[in-house]
């Protein structure tokens, strides 16, 4: 289809989605997430043709797992439209109100961004989620997903679609461009006059190109280089699981630990038990020259770490390791080598806790808490749109108030000016 028709679709979608009540919302979500039950084998039949393609073109197990759905899957997908469905509808709410000295009545109103974009690789569920978000907050969605995903993004749209019929609600409210070619993905980031914002989701890679080439109006978000500092109070056993959870629970998400840094005192007694726990999953850690010095002589997968190590989200079994002076140091190294995403600092030290907390520059800071907590759901949102770690418009998981805008309304009687 015409990208011209998508945007105009859209765009007269979108009008009919603001004046939507929140039950008639409700009620397309509830039935959306029947549809999605309703056709499970449709569904992972096209997923079981995508994994295929992506084991011969050798996407490593992150990406193949971020691509894989099964029916454990789909029903949290489906539980997630009626987690959705229990929040409240943040379109309508006065956020200000006052009564000038004229007599004008202004009110600042959440109203809908109107047309969203979303440019996204290789996760399927991401359909989902994309749609009940804007949906629920008023938008119209455009989906531009990735090329190894695409016949199972194509059979979650037209389940949506379907649920859409039914409600008696536009079926363009969703849409996907199913084009894979370069030039429409860049025409569909100039679409000005039809979307109102694009999000990219992905690789950092995938970040930056969108933000380097759109024309759209743009909201970063998260290439997840996410770091773990210990502190030389740590509580050692507390410090192991939290490392290994952040680092294995799964590899290929955003919120995954990729970076580790560990006081210089504590690092002859932390580093051997860090080290035999992710043995288990056989993690590769990429090391210093002082934490090779402690760990040269351990089992276990240990490298030299380069420069790029300090940079690289490596969404996989491998986890860079840095030994540091003081939590200073850490900071400083956490704000010149992270993507802004989520960090985590180890300590029982309320006074070394609270510096890192306020000065780590990132969207989730974490005191004794794995970073892959950093999530819409688990965050009470329903589910996310994505994890924004830019500072303008939203920051951190973005919900359904981070979906909206405000307008003023103002009421007269007359008053001229």
């Amino acid at each position: 289809m015409n990208l011209e028709t998508i945007g105009q679709q859209a765009r007269q979608a979108s009008y009919a989605l603001a004046m939507l009540s929140s039950q008639k919302k409700n009620e397309v979500l509830q039935t959306v997430a029947q549809c999605l039950r309703a056709n499970q084998d449709p569904i992972l039949k096209a997923n079981d043709q995508d994994m295929e393609k992506g084991k011969q073109k050798g996407l490593n197990e992150g990406l193949l797992d971020r691509l894989k759905l099964d029916p454990a899957r789909l029903e949290a997908m489906a539980d997630s439209l009626l987690d959705i469905v229990k929040l409240e509808d943040p379109i309508g709410e006065i956020l200000e109100e006052r009564i000038l000295t004229n007599g004008l009545k202004i009110q600042k109103k959440r109203v809908p961004i109107g047309v969203i974009g979303m440019i996204y690789e290789a996760r399927p569920n991401v359909t989902l989620d994309a749609f009940s978000i804007c949906f629920k907050s008023g938008n119209a969605v455009i989906l531009k997903g990735g090329s190894d995903a695409l016949l199972s993004n194509i059979a979650i749209t037209q389940c949506i679609q379907t649920g859409l019929e039914q409600c008696g609600v536009d079926p363009f409210s969703i849409q996907l461009i199913e084009s894979t070619s370069h030039e429409d993905t860049q025409r569909f980031m100039s679409m000005t006059k039809w979307i109102d914002v694009i999000i990219p989701r992905g690789s950092a890679r995938l970040i930056q190109s969108v933000m380097n080439n759109a024309k759209v109006p743009v909201i970063e978000t998260g290439a997840g280089n996410c770091h773990i500092y210990i502190d030389n109070t740590a509580d050692l056993k507390k410090a192991v699981e939290i490392v290994y959870n952040a680092k294995t629970q799964r590899i290929g998400v955003c919120n995954a630990a990729e970076s580790l840094l560990v006081q210089k005192e504590i690092a002859p007694k932390i580093l051997p038990l860090i080290q035999k726990r992710l043995n288990e999953k056989e993690v590769c850690l990429k090391v210093d020259d002082e934490a090779y010095a402690i760990l040269k002589e351990q089992p276990g997968r240990i490298e030299h770490a380069t420069a790029e190590d300090w940079k690289t989200e490596y969404l996989d079994y491998i986890l860079s390791v840095k030994i540091v002076s003081d939590v200073q140091e850490a900071i400083d190294h956490i704000n010149q080598y992270s993507t802004h995403h989520s960090e985590c600092i180890v300590s029982e030290d309320p006074q070394a806790a609270q510096q890192f907390l306020d000065q780590i520059d990132s969207a989730c800071v974490y005191w004794n808490a794995s970073t892959r907590f950093t999530d819409g759901g688990v965050f009470g949102l329903g589910a996310e749109i994505g994890i924004s770690t830019g500072k303008i418009h939203a920051r951190g998981p973005m919900g359904l108030k981070e979906m909206t805008s405000y307008k003023y309304t103002i009421q007269g009687n007359g008053q001229v000016r």
